[in-house]
């Protein structure tokens, strides 16, 4: 027998050998394939899940719910143009959202841009994201999946208003713009693209064709009335320094029982003189002796229009004011 066959390893120890270099080929090739594909689905937020269908009670067609976003209760903020949000207390000024029809692959598409004054007419649009394809999933912020903004150029007419959505992703309002002039439709909303959060803001101009006379913006002032309530606000604007802004809402010389609305005692929009730039701000979750406590740094210098909305009887009311900022 030759020394060749006298010093191969038994049978059984080949073939346990040959098991063994199998699984460690089997092995490497799972480890490199799960890496590729790893890769391949990166992603920020790959663990967000996507939205399930829901009704919203009203005979409406909602849009699909996803996890809710609403951030009422969270330490003071705001709301930035990039979907970001600036603490309130630190320093640096807020970004303005909706001064562009297209952001973070999301664009504002709207079915028609032309109204007649006075008249009531459905506003249509959608939101649309990669290969022109209508969004329809998004998350709800604030009690909404979506804020729809209209104001006139000169910063009269503001509207705050919630369109409703139909399955095959538009949705639709009725609007009545009072008079001729161009406006601005402002969306502000939080999308579900690839099972991620994507909050943006985008604008829109809106025409009513006719004898067009601005509005001079009022004189900066700190008390507003609307309706029976007398509301004030206490605190001034800076740019680059959050401020605490105290808003009070009295009737009768009494105090308001206030409600509330869209997951908070308040909202604040602020609007820019001249660019409409926009600014949504979220008060703190509770009273501050009785007053709606805000948290706002002004994107810039320049002059402003600030609304507030509250909820008093289950009616929602608005106050607004011009503030100038240096």
């Amino acid at each position: 027998m030759s020394e060749d066959v006298l010093n191969r390893p038994p049978a059984r120890e080949q073939s346990a050998a040959f098991k063994l270099a199998v699984f460690g080929a089997v092995l490497i090739v799972v480890l490199f394939a799960g890496y590729g594909i790893g890769r391949l689905n990166e992603s920020p937020a790959a663990s967000s899940a996507p939205a399930q269908p829901a009704a919203d009670g009203h005979g409406h067609n909602a849009p699909a719910a996803a996890p809710s976003h609403d951030d009422s209760g969270q330490a003071p903020h705001v709301h930035n143009a990039d979907g970001s949000v600036t603490p309130g207390g630190g320093s640096g000024s807020a970004d303005v959202g909706g001064l562009s029809l297209t952001s973070a692959g999301l664009t504002l598409a709207p079915k028609s841009s032309t109204f007649a004054a006075g008249r009531t007419q459905d506003f249509s649009f959608a939101i649309r994201g990669a290969g022109n394809a209508a969004i329809t999933t998004f998350a709800v912020v604030h009690d909404k999946p979506l804020h729809l903004i209209v104001i006139r150029r000169d910063l009269s007419g503001f509207q705050h208003v919630h369109p409703t959505m139909a399955p095959d992703g538009t949705w639709s309002i009725p609007l009545t713009l009072a008079r001729p002039g161009s406006y601005r439709a402002v969306a502000d909303f939080t999308a579900i693209v690839g099972g991620r959060q994507v909050p943006v803001t985008l604008g829109a101009d809106l025409t009513v064709p006719g004898d067009y006379r601005p509005v001079a913006l009022p004189a900066p002032v700190q008390q507003a009335v609307t309706g029976e309530f007398q509301v004030a606000y206490e605190g001034q604007p800076r740019v680059g320094v959050t401020q605490p802004l105290f808003m009070t809402v009295t009737s009768a010389g009494r105090p308001a029982t206030l409600e509330p609305y869209l997951g908070a005692f308040g909202h604040l929009v602020v609007m820019r003189e001249g660019d409409l730039g926009y600014v949504h701000v979220h008060p703190e979750a509770t009273l501050a002796d009785g007053k709606v406590k805000f948290w706002l740094a002004a994107p810039g210098p320049g002059r402003y229009r600030m609304f507030f909305d509250f909820q008093v009887g289950g009616k929602v009311h608005t106050a607004s004011w011009t503030a100038s900022v240096g």
